[in-house]
């Protein structure tokens, strides 16, 4: 049936058929958002690159936590900087580290906030990449038992699920196994299964110190031209135990989401970036764009395409908008 039979503006011209015919939503249920937890005391510096997001030492963390329990945000985050680093990350798998201390704090201050944690070597170790460097490359395989050490410190300290984001070959398989050997088999892996090796990360290694100090990370990242190759990722991590699959970056990757969706009956989640954060923040500043506008329309791409979980630095403002 076509026009002028057919008419979409009966309906679009109703603010209320709009909402009863309205396909996706987005609920404050779908966010998660990221924090970056610094060793130090009385420690909150705004990151030059992203408008509204710190690094912070842990009693600011934990008051942030209490405002995004109190927003609805079901879950946050957890980035580490810590006081050292050393070629190995050795603060990763500390047990007196400072994701390890972050995550006591939170849990015991801000009751019914779910903690995840970030699980990789990048932030902890003196070169910036995320594992062990050997003959100028990252070894994947001695990587693995590290990276299953600091996700086993992480549940002991009270983390209610890990995210490995380090894209080793085997490293949900050997967190779980690491997890399930020491009574930990309740603790769920969200898997960054579909990671690319993306520009839009560049503000976060801001945040996160994390800049590799040699070459970059398109050793172990998915190339972006890629797209078979992410139900391969998908595939491996499901198989190997991950319970929820992700896709970063977001917003240039949204085909990717949708193929995720179609073929996976897996919890998805979809990774909003730094990177797409600072273009609209930075956007707004100027007047060029209607930030809050723009944001939900992001949001609901997103779910358009098929995500169940949103990690997102807009998270907060989203809640409050949606209030």
């Amino acid at each position: 049936m076509f026009f002028p039979q057919f008419r979409a503006r009966r309906i679009r011209g109703n603010e209320n058929f709009r909402r009863m015919t309205r396909e996706t939503s987005v609920s404050v249920n779908d966010l998660i958002y990221p924090m970056f937890s610094a060793f130090g005391k009385g420690i909150k510096k705004e990151i030059s690159s992203m408008p509204g997001i710190y690094q912070q030492s842990i009693e600011h963390i934990v008051e942030e936590a209490k405002e995004v329990k109190a927003l609805g945000i079901p879950a946050v985050l957890l980035f580490g900087i810590p006081e050292c680093k050393d070629s190995v990350g050795s603060d990763a798998y500390s047990d007196s580290g400072i994701i390890q201390e972050t995550i006591r704090a939170i849990k015991s201050k801000v009751p019914g906030l779910a903690v995840i944690t970030d699980v990789c070597m990048c932030e902890y170790t003196d070169h910036g990449h995320c594992g062990i460097i050997v003959d100028g490359d990252v070894d994947n395989d001695s990587t693995l038992e590290l990276l299953a050490k600091e996700a086993l410190s992480h549940a002991r300290a009270g983390a209610d699920m890990v995210a490995p984001s380090d894209m080793m070959d085997g490293r949900v398989a050997a967190i779980r196994e690491a997890l399930d050997e020491n009574g930990y088999d309740k603790i769920p892996i969200m898997s960054y299964a579909v990671k690319y090796a993306s520009g839009y990360y560049g503000p976060f290694r801001e945040a996160a110190e994390s800049t590799p100090q040699f070459g970059d990370r398109r050793g172990y990242q998915m190339d972006p031209a890629n797209r078979r190759e992410a139900f391969r990722e998908a595939a491996s991590d499901i198989d190997e135990g991950a319970d929820i699959i992700m896709v970063k970056p977001g917003l240039p990757y949204l085909d990717i989401v949708r193929d995720m969706r179609n073929e996976f009956n897996m919890p998805l989640a979809v990774y909003n970036v730094s990177g797409e954060y600072s273009m609209i923040k930075g956007a707004a500043a100027n007047g060029w764009i209607d930030e809050e506008r723009v944001v939900m329309e992001t949001m609901t791409a997103f779910k358009r395409a098929g995500a169940d979980i949103i990690i997102t630095y807009h998270a907060k403002d989203v809640a409050r908008w949606l209030k």
